[in-house]
């Protein structure tokens, strides 16, 4: 059994596609605040009775502002996650389709429906008529499958929230969070300008831009990297649930083709250590667990497909931070052969690690599996000396 090498490329692509997404969002954020902080740098006298009201009346317009920035980026969402499952379906069909012998039927294509993102990003399932659409994966007579707005109701991120609700959230407390900065440095006798420059940090307008997420996140001030931080994980986790929803729906409409998925973790130092343990790990589709594990997960799914030619045809490697490496090298053992990254990921776990491994036989699949808790948690150091104390 094997997997085209284009799907483990791809995975590294959506993760570079979510960064894209986040920057035009917080460069949005970050234009808000600026407005402010330059309108701010203006003022020099902040006893005058018309200084405060002028400083009053900005704060109004910024927590409109960034209402309006909310209600903005919601609609951004839905029109990129909507995109976005469309593309993923047909990327996964297409590659499917290249497997198939010269002659076979067609694979089945995933209908998806015009309200299916914004089922996922809007609080309201009655603004997306849910009850109204089918519930379930229902062959046509097309031989089509639908993801209908009822399976994107079901999406939500790893809190429980749903998208428009978490950037109404990040509206408000930040609204709150930056009157609340200039009343205390007022207060404190710190000037007008100097609370705007730590506002808004090293970021000017027109310069952001230009400039990626990460980048504009070192470069915020107070009013800016929380929300920056925030805004970023919200994406990314969004666009990891609609990949995987969408590649899920399509492998399982084609299960004359795959019958078994596998979970794959990115071979970085950033990976998490429950992403690590799943990662090569086969499962029957609709049975196993599915990314996203937890907020920022980059983690995907590829389809095992059963095809003798199949290793003749595509390159049988995966890409990794350290190089390309076997497609069947796991996170574990990939791990294992770099120290370095164990150092960079596992911290203070790296010994025991190691130690499982070299005195108590385990297989680096097995160690890994032992610093995480059956319910999917991680274990603190403490933990681990007391399940395994030293002979």
């Amino acid at each position: 059994m094997a997997t085209p090498e284009s799907f483990y490329r791809e995975a590294i692509d959506l993760n570079r596609y979510s960064n894209r997404v986040a920057r035009e969002i917080v460069t949005n954020y970050n234009n808000v605040i600026l407005d402010l902080t330059n309108k701010l740098a203006t003022i020099d006298e902040v006893t005058a009775p018309a200084t405060v009201a002028r400083i009053r009346a900005m704060l109004v317009q910024m927590k409109e502002s960034l209402e309006t920035w909310s209600t903005g980026s919601s609609a951004y969402m839905i029109d990129e996650l909507q995109s976005l499952a469309v593309f993923q379906s047909g990327f996964i069909a297409d590659e499917l389709q290249k497997v198939l012998p010269v002659g076979a039927a067609g694979v089945n294509s995933v209908k998806i429906s015009p309200d299916f993102a914004r089922s996922i990003v809007m609080t309201d399932p009655t603004e997306v008529n849910i009850l109204t659409l089918p519930n379930n994966l229902e062959p046509t007579v097309q031989r089509t499958f639908n993801l209908t707005a009822a399976k994107g109701s079901a999406i939500t991120l790893p809190s429980g929230e749903v998208v428009s609700k978490a950037f109404r959230g990040i509206s408000t407390k930040q609204s709150e969070l930056i009157s609340s900065q200039i009343r205390i440095g007022i207060t404190e006798g710190e000037s007008i300008p100097k609370i705007a420059k730590r506002l808004r940090g090293r970021l000017q307008f027109g310069r952001n831009q230009t400039m990626t997420a990460k980048a504009q996140r070192l470069a915020a001030g107070d009013g800016m990297k929380l929300a920056n931080n925030q805004v970023m994980t919200i994406v990314r986790t969004s666009v990891n649930q609609v990949q995987n929803a969408a590649s899920q729906a399509t492998y399982a409409a084609n299960q004359d083709v795959t019958q078994k998925y596998e979970y794959v973790a990115i071979l970085d130092a950033r990976t998490s250590t429950i992403c690590g343990s799943l990662d090569g790990q086969r499962f029957n589709y609709n049975e196993g667990p599915l990314p996203p594990q937890h907020f920022n997960c980059r983690s995907t799914t590829v389809p095992i497909i059963d095809d003798e030619d199949l290793r003749r045809k595509f390159p049988n490697t995966r890409p990794s931070a350290t190089g390309r490496v076997s497609q069947d090298t796991n996170y574990a053992t990939w791990l294992k052969d770099n120290p370095s990254i164990q150092e960079k990921t596992l911290g203070s776990k790296k010994k025991f690690f190691n130690y499982l491994i070299d005195k108590k036989r385990k297989s680096p699949k097995q160690a890994l599996r032992l610093i995480i808790k059956e319910d999917g948690t991680e274990l603190t150091l403490k933990n681990l000396i007391e399940k395994y104390p030293k002979a």
